[in-house]
Formats: C-alpha cells, structure tokens, sequence
C-alpha cells in the first residue's frame, strides 16, 4: 500500500497518507513524553491546516510515538516569559478558539472523522487534544486526568466544550476540581473513552479502515450533523438531516454503495 508524506519534516508531528484514505498523524516528541511546547502547538495546527484539505482523506489516526500521548503542557514553559506579540488568550485567532484551543478544536473542525488511540499518560492538555477526536482508543493502563487545578489553572484548551455529551455533569465537576488520575479502563466507563484495548493503535486503525470503507461524503455529512447535534433544536437537526440526505441521495457515491452491497464486493468510491 503506497503512502505519501504530506508534511514537512519536523520533530513534533508527521503525517502519513495511506493508499486507503487512513491519515496516520503521530505525535513524534516521544524523548518529552509528547509534552506541548510552542513548537508543538505550531506543528499539530500546521497538521491540522494539511488535513483540512489534503485530497483522498477519509480518515484520521491520531496517536503518538514513545512511552506517552501527550503528558499535558511542558512544565518549563511555566517559566517562559510571553513575547510582546503574543495575543490576548481572548483573541479569537482561530475561527472560534485562541491557539490553545485550536490544537484540540481542529480534529473536531476536520471534515472528516478521527480516531485517537491513547497509551501511557494522557494529562491536562493531551486529554483535550483526545478529547477532540470523534473516537478514542484507550489502552486499559493509560494514565488520564484534568490536571489543570494543579497548577492552579482551570481547563482551557477547549475541554468543556469537547467533554458535552461525554461525561456526566457532576462527574465531569470532580474530575476537575480533584485533578485525581484514572485510568483507561475507568475513563471508559466515564464516557472519556471510547473502548480499551491493549493495542489502541491497531483497534483504531482497524476502526478508520473500515470508516474509509464507506461513502466518503455521507460519512463528512455525518460528522456534521453529529457536530450541530447539541446545539440545534429538534426542528434545525430535522431540517438539517434532509438537507444532506438530499445532497446524497442518487449520486454516484451513494449509487455504488447500494450497488457494492447488493453485488457484495468492495466498493470504488469517488474522493471529494
């Protein structure tokens, strides 16, 4: 199976376009547990800029290198004095979030779903960036928590937007106030994970393949109903339904589903 490598060379992200339409995209600062930095921040937004409109995506893996997803902000950067160009955490320089919140937004912006597999620690920040995607694989040992109260800071990378639906009002509260660590198997029975696994990337990756097996555009359709889902009242999401489905209905996509699962071969779809 062929595969290009659509980003520049750097040491905090690489992404990996297979033949199938599956991005692996890698956290790659596996020596600092994937720790965010400023680099870090630039390089998964830049990842996240190619995805948005790389030709024959259908699916996104997200996962890391080394013994860790994302141990959450680099400590040292407690210490670091903000440049005079640095914006205003108010400053909505990203569509709707600041650049804090976009490294976790942005796999909730991308068109297409993703599926975050996570091993090792997963604190603070990282857990926002998880949290972005549409699916999460977590091995049964990961380490998880809401660090932020440690530091006396409060959640701010987009988590209380991306935790809606997910967890439980006062769950989610204790988490937060607690900092308190769990584990992958206890984040699946909050509604922070998906499933556990021992191997979250290949469960993951298994997961988006069988994604990518599917109309592309109804599956982009999908995600964005499922994104105004929360938020829109019973008349809009009814509206809101038969207007993708009338956008798919009897196209060619939509043709050669049907005519792959009655003929019951694998089907050849058209990328958007």
């Amino acid at each position: 199976m062929s595969v290009t490598h659509p980003m520049p060379a750097n040491d905090r992200v690489s992404i990996e376009l297979r033949e199938n339409g599956v991005a692996q995209v890698r956290l790659t600062r596996g020596d600092k547990m994937n720790a965010l930095d400023p680099e870090m921040f630039t390089q998964i937004i830049e990842a996240g800029r190619i995805l948005h409109s790389l030709e024959g995506l259908r699916v996104v893996v997200l996962s890391a290198e080394g013994r860790s997803f994302c141990a959450g902000l680099d400590t040292s950067s407690f210490g670091r004095t903000p440049s005079d160009d640095e914006p205003d955490l108010t400053e909505r320089t990203y569509g709707n979030s600041n650049k804090f919140q976009q490294v976790a937004m942005l796999w909730r912006k991308l068109p297409v779903p993703v599926i975050a597999a996570v091993h090792g620690v997963c604190f603070g920040g990282g857990l926002q960036i998880a949290s972005g995607a549409d699916i999460r694989i977590a091995h049964p040992e990961t380490r998880m928590a809401i660090m932020e109260l440690k530091w006396g800071l409060v959640p701010d990378m987009g988590g209380y937007a991306l935790w809606r639906g997910l967890v439980r009002d006062d769950v989610l509260r204790e988490l937060v106030y607690t900092n308190r660590q769990f584990s992958g198997e206890e984040a699946h029975s909050l509604g922070l994970a998906t499933y556990v696994d021992e191997d979250p990337l290949a469960r993951a990756t298994a997961i988006a393949e069988d994604i990518a097996n599917r109309n592309p555009h109804a599956i982009r359709a999908a995600k964005r109903l499922q994104a105004g889902m929360l938020d829109r009242d019973t008349d809009a999401i009814l509206l809101e339904e038969s207007i993708e489905q009338h956008a798919i209905m009897r196209t060619q996509n939509q043709m050669e589903a049907v005519m792959a699962g009655m003929q019951k071969r694998a089907p050849k779809f058209e990328d958007v």
